[in-house]
């Protein structure tokens, strides 16, 4: 188990055996052991049966990915997840949910672009950078070399400005 990162689905795929991660332990069911406790089992049994396992290790994995996406709030996104492809979801319920799941995100990006166009090169800057970066109000000040107060201004210039848009419909 040498070659692993820290999800269950590449701990088990890289493994040459079928791997249990505990709260206390990791077991590795290897091939030897398979057969020792299932004399009635053959190789191909056991090649069927981790097959089985990387590929539903695999399904949580994207399943988790999908849950902490839509949980994530809208301050910890980035661009890369604001131009997403199609979800695995998309990919596996065919071209119709697709379709839908890229327009519901294309309606999204556009109504934020939308929003954000309302606010100053300034208020934008510091917004996103705050927002969506996580920097404090100090630590933008400190870039550009102004003080506290004003980067704080800007920031609830930029959200009174936010939400008298989003107020509007």
């Amino acid at each position: 188990m040498s070659n692993y990162q820290n999800s269950d689905y590449a701990l088990n795929k890289f493994s040459e055996g079928i791997v249990y991660r505990f709260a206390d332990e990791i077991v590795e069911v290897t091939l030897a052991d398979f057969l020792k406790e299932n004399p009635g089992k053959t190789e191909a049994d056991f090649l069927a049966l981790k097959e089985f396992s990387d590929s539903n290790y695999y399904e949580d994995d994207r399943a988790t990915y999908r849950q902490t996406w839509k949980d994530m709030p809208f301050a910890d996104a980035d661009e890369n997840l604001l131009n997403a492809e199609t979800s695995a979801e998309g990919a596996y319920f065919g071209d119709i949910k697709a379709h839908e799941e890229d327009s519901w995100h294309q309606k999204q990006v556009d109504a934020m672009r939308h929003v954000l166009d309302k606010l100053t090169e300034v208020q934008r800057r510091r917004y996103l950078q705050h927002h969506v970066k996580g920097l404090s109000a100090r630590e933008i000040a400190k870039q550009e070399g102004t003080n506290h107060k004003s980067v704080l201004e800007s920031l609830n210039g930029a959200e009174k400005k936010i939400k008298k848009v989003l107020a509007k419909g």
